[in-house]
Order: C-alpha cells, then structure tokens, then sequence
C-alpha cells in the first residue's frame, strides 16, 4: 500500500459492506448469512455473527495469497508492532510455533537449541519437523521459586558445543509476566549467524507503553509469535506473526503457514485481529491508561491489607518508553539476576502468611464470583488488560478483604511476624515473596537447584522451612544441566505392544511413553521417551493429589502412566 492509515481496519470495514450490500449467498458457508436457522429455533447470537462469515469470495482477499484488505491489514499490523512483516494467524501462537520450527529445520534430523519448560506447541513441531533437541535450562528466581529463561551464558554455550544448530527458540515472558532483557540473546545468536526465534504469546503488548517492557523485536529477535488473543482485544485464537531481518526464509515460512492453517480461515476472527491493531495503533499509550488505573487500584488496597503479596522483581529495570535495549547497542551492567521485568497487567498474588496455597485461593476467588487465569501451589495469576476497569479491581479487593477474614492468618505455627509484614520496594508498597524460614535452608534449595547429587536435594528438602522451588509451578522443568545432550523428536507412534500402564509411583526410572501436560499453562512435563526421575515422579504425585488438570495422558487423573517396556524402547 502507498499509505498506511492506522486508524482503518481493511478487514472489519469490508465485512460492513459485505453485510449492507445484501447479496444472496450461492457460496459458502451453508448457513447462508444466518439464514439456515429462520425456523427451528434460531441461532441466537451467533445469527449475527453468522452475518460476517464469509468465505473467499471477490473483495473479500485470501490469507494464503493475500492481495487486498488481508495484505493492508498485515502492513499495518507489522506498523503498529515494529516488524518487517506480520502474518494474521486464525490458529493462536501454535500456529506461528509450529511455522516456524518447519522453516528453520526444514529437514528431520537438524539441530534446536531451546529452553525446556516450552509450550506444547513447540514439542509438537518439534516432533513434526523431526528435529534433534538441545534443551537449555531456564535460570531461577530464587525468592518466587519460578523458572524464567535461559541465560546469556547457556545460549552461548550451547551454540559453541552445537554450532550446526539451525536457530534458537526462548518464551519470554512466561505464564506469570516474568521475564528479563532479551538482547543479550540475540546479539550472541546473531554472533553465530543463526536466528533468535521467540514464544512472545504473552506479550502481544509489549512495547506500548513506557510502564510495559520491551518487545522481543525491539530487543533483535527475528520471528516473534505473539497470542493477540491472551493480552490483546482479538478474539480467542486469534494470534500474529511477527519477523524482521534476513535469517529466516520468508517465502518457506509462507509455505509453511499455509501447511499447518486452515484453507478456509475464519473473518470474524481476523476481523478481530484487524480491531485490536487499531486500538493499539491509533491509541498508542493511551489506549492502556484504564488497565494500568485498575493494576494500580489493586497495587494500592493490597498495600493496605498484609495478608496477600504481590510478585515482583527485585529491581525493575525497564527502559522508561518501553523501548528496551535494542539489539546491537552495549548492555548494562549483568546483574547475574534471572528475573527482571514484570508486566504490570500479569498481577500474581499469593498468601504471605501462608496458610492457603495457591489452588485453594483461586478456588475460594471464584466462589466470590473473581476468576483468575491459573493458579500453582503458591501462586494466584490474575491477568488485568487494556480492557479491565477500576471498580473490577475494587472487587477483586473486597474479595480478598473476605477470604482474610474466613481464614485468619493468626496464630500459624512457626509464621514470624517479619514473615508476615509488608515491604516496600521500588517506591510502591508491595510485599516481598515469604522468605525461606532459615539461611541453611535458602542456600540448599539454591544449591539443589543445580546440583546433580541426590543427597544436596535431599537435605535440601528435609530443612524445616524449606520451599521446594521446583514444584512450585508446573512452568518449572529443572534438570541441573546447563544443556542438554541432543534428543531426537519424530512423528513415530508409541506402539501399545511396546508400552505399559502402571501405576505413577512405580514409575521411577522407567521410560515415559506419552506425554504429560498440566494445562494451564500447557507446559509438557514428560515426553515420550523421557526418562522419569524420583524428582519427576514425586512433583506428579503432587500435581495429581493437588487436582491439577493434565492432558495427552490416557489416565486424566495421572493415578497411572503410560511407559516403555523394560526390554523395549522407542524412539521420542
């Protein structure tokens, strides 16, 4: 296009006029506008939504070979986001995850370096692009127990000890809005002539306010797929793909989102898209000023009730206008810390005084009508947006104010009153993560954190006081490596011949045979051909008798898993 003009939405004005002109339908879909439902009851409110469904007709463009109202909206989506060129996807960031795994490794057997604790997606294409795993362990912040990100230093390695890798693939932020500078990253991946690819499903607004942190591509990385839907307006499943730079394939990426979207993607949902680029593009900061006020309302009654604690980094160090350190110019001083960044609209709270975990908070929120995103066994993540309003968060409050009173922090055995206190940090009265009871009992858990020796775990785990951060969340996948040695994914079934199911506590040592995913957030735990630690086993147990969700397993309810025999094997 000439022009770009932010504040149109090419895709959502064409469906306006594709509904006013009143044409009759001899195309699909076979709803025929809503028609199909005048008698029989209706369809409710999907007959106005059905108004907008069309199919690829003249006028209406195609996301596969774009040339109308889907290639401007593009153009202004890569605008509005600071990339080269976006792609609409109609199938959420999986789709972007697997597009761009099938570019980078376009033949089975090539080499991956990527972080562990990665969502689903990503071992699918992994196992779809049949490639060879090198998997980084993420760094811990050690005050909240949960993993973030690879550092500088195991990406640099890795890359030394496999320089035939074909990219690099981080989630930033995680589930909870943690996150750190990505541009230590890319400027070592770029060094090695390889791309930096990033998860950025949770940080689709990253970048547009000076109080959000920088953006994965304002920090170098190449391809970036970001999840419209989770932090943005879209509808559900409506997702970008962002990429810059000439590391990756454009025209085999194209190919290869036309493999793995719909031929037959939905309007309304790229519509959406459409929506949501143009409140952020012509709004800019302004558009998040009312999200921001109700963070703010939160931030300021927890402030006022001791009880619950509000995670944030030690130090924030985000670049005011949420520019970031751009890929190329000197980083600041290494602080050594693996957390540093937090979005402001991931509120994650949890009980100071620690009498409820974080399953049975979220439980008792949403009897009092307050549903959070997910929940782990200290934490309660509450995602605010541009969409959220003062009074929701006065409720959110008032909540809180009953759940404090129906049960009491008082009284706890062993609960000092430092422990129970409130801190300032940063200027803004938040309270600091309970501490571990015990210096002996910190600096075990930190050294068990990296340590190969059964024992330091042990000890580490039997100090009175001592938090296990490794089972603290289902987004932790912790092996004491700095890297692993290659794993092979490829789409060969799991022959039953070769499996049996037997129950999860005789497990230990043995060779998973499917996949475990606690969902939310949707993290693997177990692969097949995984071998199952004591650690591994004891955490399932754990999750099982917590309640946690879990999926691809043939038992939900993981009393029983799914392994290979002992004389037999199977590739991953």
């Amino acid at each position: 296009m000439d022009k770009l003009e932010p504040g149109r939405a090419p895709i959502y004005e064409m469906l306006e006029q594709y509904r006013l002109k009143g044409n009759i339908s001899y195309h699909v879909p076979g709803h025929k506008n809503g028609n199909a439902y005048s008698t029989g009851g209706g369809a409710g409110f999907l007959g106005e939504i059905m108004r907008y469904d069309v199919t690829e007709i003249t006028g209406t463009d195609d996301l596969h070979h774009p040339e109308g109202v889907i290639q401007e909206a593009q153009e202004l989506a890569a605008d509005c986001f600071g990339a080269e060129e976006s792609f609409l996807l109609v199938g959420g960031s999986t789709a972007g995850n697997l597009a761009l795994i099938l570019t980078v490794c376009p033949e089975p057997g090539m080499t991956l370096i990527l972080q562990r604790n990665v969502h689903k997606s990503v071992i699918h294409g992994l196992m779809l692009a049949g490639v060879n795993a090198v998997f980084m362990e993420p760094q811990l912040d050690t005050d909240s127990g949960l993993a973030v990100a690879p550092a500088a230093e195991a990406v640099q390695a890795a890359l030394a000890a496999y320089p035939e890798a074909a990219a690099v693939l981080v989630t930033m932020p995680n589930y909870y809005g943690m996150g750190t500078d990505l541009a230590p990253l890319a400027r070592i991946c770029h060094a090695s002539s390889v791309p930096l690819l990033v998860d950025e499903a949770h940080g689709a607004h990253y970048g547009q306010h000076p109080a959000l942190p920088a953006g994965a591509l304002a920090c170098g990385a190449d391809g970036v797929v970001q999840s419209t839907h989770k932090m943005l307006p879209a509808l559900t499943m409506g997702a970008m793909l962002h990429v810059q730079g000439p590391r990756l394939d454009r025209a085999l990426l194209r190919q290869r989102l036309a493999m793995v979207q719909s031929s037959s993607p939905s309007y309304p949902l790229m519509a959406s898209l459409d929506l949501a680029r143009r409140l952020v593009h012509t709004g800019r900061a302004g558009a998040f000023t009312a999200g921001l006020a109700a963070v703010d309302v939160l931030k300021r009654g927890l402030a006022e009730l001791p009880r619950f604690g509000l995670l944030q980094p030690a130090a924030q160090q985000q670049t005011p206008g949420g520019a970031g350190t751009a890929a190329g110019e000197p980083a600041p001083p290494a602080s050594g810390a693996a957390y540093t960044t937090q979005d402001p609209f991931k509120a994650v709270i949890y009980d100071a005084a620690g009498v409820l975990v974080g399953f049975e908070l979220q439980r008792r929120l949403e009897e009092k009508g307050i549903v959070p995103e997910m929940s782990d066994d200290r934490h309660v993540v509450l995602a605010f947006s541009l969409g959220s309003k003062a009074e929701e968060a006065a409720a959110l409050l008032g909540a809180l104010r009953g759940i404090d009173a129906e049960a009491p922090a008082a009284g706890r055995p062993g609960l000092s009153s430092a422990e129970e206190s409130a801190h300032c940090r940063n200027g803004a009265a938040v309270k600091e993560l309970t501490p571990l009871r015990s210096p002996r009992a910190s600096a075990l858990v930190r050294e068990s954190v990296h340590s190969d020796s059964p024992d330091t775990v042990a000890e580490a785990i039997r100090e009175p006081g001592a938090f296990r951060p490794a089972n603290i969340s289902t987004w932790n996948i912790l092996s004491g490596q700095l890297f692993s040695q290659p794993v092979r994914f490829t789409m060969k079934p799991v022959s039953q011949a070769e499996t049996e199911s037997i129950p999860l506590e005789y497990s230990i040592g043995r060779t998973s045979a499917e996949m475990v995913i606690p969902y939310p957030p949707g993290i693997p735990l177990l692969y097949p051909g995984e071998v199952i630690t004591d650690a591994a086993c004891s955490r399932l147990e754990a999750l099982s008798r917590g309640g946690a969700r879990f999926q691809a397993c043939a038992d939900p309810l993981l009393q029983r898993i799914r392994v290979y025999n002992i004389q037999k094997g199977g590739e991953v």
